[in-house]
């Protein structure tokens, strides 16, 4: 279908729907992002768009985001909850369980801006592969979306879902037809960097993958600028919750496992690992364990397929 006659069905669909306050998050991924414009659009100043610092962005992208929305003429409200999340999150392994503590603290950071704005809907960026992969009725659940399976039952807003039928390829294509800037950015988890730090979610262990994912995306791009590969579909790192025995000089040291993961896909429901050059993946296994000398000893690279693995390892 035409994308300007999918933004016209959008903005259509938002008009009746939406016929007081609203408020979105936007985390300045392709998905709210589209979300968020759509819906500005259709409802203008009714639209109140909230940027919330978890704690967990990746490196920079607050003041991304922040630039982002000014370019495109949207207000928008940055609020830092990051010692929010991190009490709330303390102690907490499970991936599931995680996902649902940070779905529920979202919710909780609207009710605070519902009620300085009087908000009566939340309009969210949530997908198809969202509600897929949180399983319900007959769906297994592969893993929770915390827009999705991570929502409190006592939600005291009227939830709105512009994109719940169209794929990542059908997102990028309103985006472009849109003008937004973030339409070629790669996919980032509502989450964001606390499904890539498994186990315990400690400030100084995502810090540590916030820079181990910046080299990461800075590498491969640099590498497909310089022709060396394609720029995959979605790449970054994990920090894996593994020690084991390293050398930094004559020292014998302990330090924790980083996972690279590249893969190409269309639309995030089946993927397959990029095939990176050895070069280039020593170049970011030597700058990784450099600028994390203590914490890090170890790289590894993720050849897994989805299936039978997802693309994200929590």
């Amino acid at each position: 279908m035409d994308s300007q006659v999918l933004v016209d069905e959008a903005i259509e669909a938002l008009q009746s729907k939406i016929d007081d306050t609203a408020i979105i998050a936007c985390s300045g991924g392709i998905d709210s992002s589209v979300a968020a414009v759509l819906a500005h659009r259709a409802v203008g100043s009714l639209l109140h768009c909230v940027y919330v610092d978890t704690g967990f962005m990746r490196k920079g992208e607050t003041d991304e985001v922040r630039k982002m929305f000014e370019d495109m003429g949207i207000t928008l409200q940055v609020v830092d909850a990051s010692d929010r999340f991190f009490s709330n999150l303390e102690g907490v392994m499970d991936p599931e369980e995680k996902r649902k503590v940070i779905g529920e603290q979202f919710i909780r950071v609207f009710e605070e801006e519902q009620e300085k704005c009087g908000a009566k809907f939340l309009v969210q960026g949530t997908i198809a592969p969202d509600w897929i992969e949180s399983g319900g009725g007959q769906r297994d659940v592969i893993k929770s979306h915390h827009n999705v399976g991570g929502l409190p039952e006592d939600v005291d807003l009227v939830i709105v879902e512009p994109l719940r039928e169209f794929y990542k390829d059908e997102v990028r294509q309103i985006a472009r037809q849109l003008g937004i800037k973030s339409s070629e950015r790669q996919p980032f988890p509502g989450p964001g960097l606390a499904v890539r730090v498994l186990g315990q979610l400690t400030r100084s262990r995502v810090e540590a993958c916030r820079e181990a994912c910046h080299i990461v995306e800075t590498r491969l791009r640099e590498a497909s600028e310089n022709g060396l590969c394609d720029l995959p579909w979605q790449y970054f790192a994990a920090l894996l919750p593994v020690r084991s025995v390293g050398v930094h000089g004559d020292t014998r040291v302990h330090g924790e496992t980083v996972v690279v993961r590249a893969v190409t896909s269309l639309d995030g429901m089946s993927a397959r690992y990029s095939e990176i050059p050895h070069d280039v993946l020593t170049l970011i296994s030597t700058e990784i364990t450099n600028s994390l000398k203590g914490q890090v000893n170890r790289v590894v690279y993720d050849i897994t397929h989805k299936p039978p693995g997802t693309i994200e390892w929590e």
